[in-house]
């Protein structure tokens, strides 16, 4: 209740869900985690109950598909060839189960998304610097590679950007294109997408931006109902505010801002990227030695402005999630085996960690979804 009239008191947009939403947990594989976990999420008391689970080889990012019935991993294997994993979801039960795994057609595969038609996964391949788009069958299963991108070139930081790194394959609110963050050449490409193609992606005019050298793309943010695209970069520790064209898929920078507070020296390790549900907000978490997550207040002109740095209360925060409602973010962090769940004031978008944790092996990714 308390809440609810916070969120009436200041106009923030509250949902009604008639059952708690189902929260899914991607792992690492190489210690104790079985593979992919589900839990039910109380989104009045910020609490989780473990439902199921189903094995999987890393299964280190996970998408949903739009009918909820249909769960793919990216499943980011040490040997040679990385794989996607097809699951079906019954939401009586919570259970999943493996329809097919398909190759991905690279190594090092880290990230996936499906598109809003369903016929197609498009995953990205970090340690092969590639991209792949997979056919989706009518039971939900997946048919082998259809297309393969490669990209090429390299950055000024010859340890990590020996070559390309593809670390993110996001489509844009209106599925008109693909966004690729490069985290070996320091660009952000721009894929035309047409899902009744059989080949469905083509450079854009515009197809890249560049960002400042050394930087490390990672992930992307869109805000909700508004022409601006947030980028992360991994090295540099900054999100990079774009204006995004939506006829064209251009993306043209306006601001530049660190992750961390001014007095941190160390590395930043910066991972992931969210935008609260009412545009107000915007969340980015930290890894390396600062083990963060950092808030930040939209303007109406889509600058950033930090409001505040706090600590994860665990380490290797590689992935977070806003429930539904929008009242709780929760952190998955990897190397101390802890999902932690923190409150989000509703008037000011600062974060308070709520006490509670998910215990979990080498958690990496968090998805929502609502029956």
């Amino acid at each position: 209740m308390r809440w609810i009239l916070l969120s009436l008191f200041f106009g923030f947009s509250v949902p009604s869900f008639s059952q708690d939403p189902y929260l899914f947990i991607g792992t690492y594989t190489n210690g104790a985690s079985k593979g992919i976990y589900v839990y039910r999420f109380n989104t009045s008391t910020g609490s989780g109950t473990e439902i199921s689970t189903i094995k999987a080889d890393n299964p280190s990012y996970l998408a949903i598909s739009p009918d909820g019935k249909h769960i793919y991993s990216a499943d980011e294997s040490e040997g040679p060839a990385g794989s996607v994993g097809a699951y079906s979801f019954d939401p009586l039960t919570g259970k999943l189960l493996q329809l097919n795994i398909q190759s991905s057609m690279g190594n090092g595969t880290c990230y996936i998304s499906e598109d809003k038609t369903q016929k197609w996964v498009v995953v990205a391949n970090y340690g092969s610097g590639n991209l792949t788009a997979l056919p989706v069958n009518s039971d939900g299963s997946l048919a082998p590679a259809a297309q393969v991108i490669q990209h090429s070139g390299t950055g000024i930081n010859k340890e990590r950007q020996e070559k390309a790194h593809v670390h993110s394959t996001i489509f844009s609110p209106d599925e008109k294109f693909l966004y690729v963050a490069d985290l070996g050449t320091d660009k952000e490409h721009i894929y035309k997408f047409d899902p009744q193609q059989s080949v469905p992606l083509s450079e854009a005019n515009d197809s890249f931006v560049s960002v400042t050298p050394g930087s490390g793309p990672r992930h992307i943010a869109f805000l909700p109902n508004g022409p601006y695209l947030y980028l992360i970069s991994e090295m540099a520790g900054t999100v990079d505010a774009f204006h995004c064209d939506k006829k064209t898929g251009k993306l043209t920078e306006f601001q530049r801002i660190r992750t961390t507070a001014a007095s941190f020296t160390g590395d930043p390790g910066s991972a992931d990227i969210h935008i609260r549900p009412d545009g107000k907000f915007l969340y980015a978490s930290n890894r390396g030695v600062s083990n963060t997550l950092a808030v930040f207040a939209i303007e109406k002109d889509g600058r950033l402005t930090a409001k505040q740095f706090i600590s994860v209360n665990g380490k290797h925060p590689r992935n977070f999630v806003i429930d539904p409602t929008g009242h709780f973010l929760l952190v998955a962090n990897r190397d101390t085996d802890n999902i932690v769940v923190f409150a989000i004031d509703p008037a000011s978008g600062l974060l308070k960690a709520t006490g509670k944790e998910l215990k979990v092996p080498n958690p990496v990714c968090l998805k929502f979804l609502v029956p």
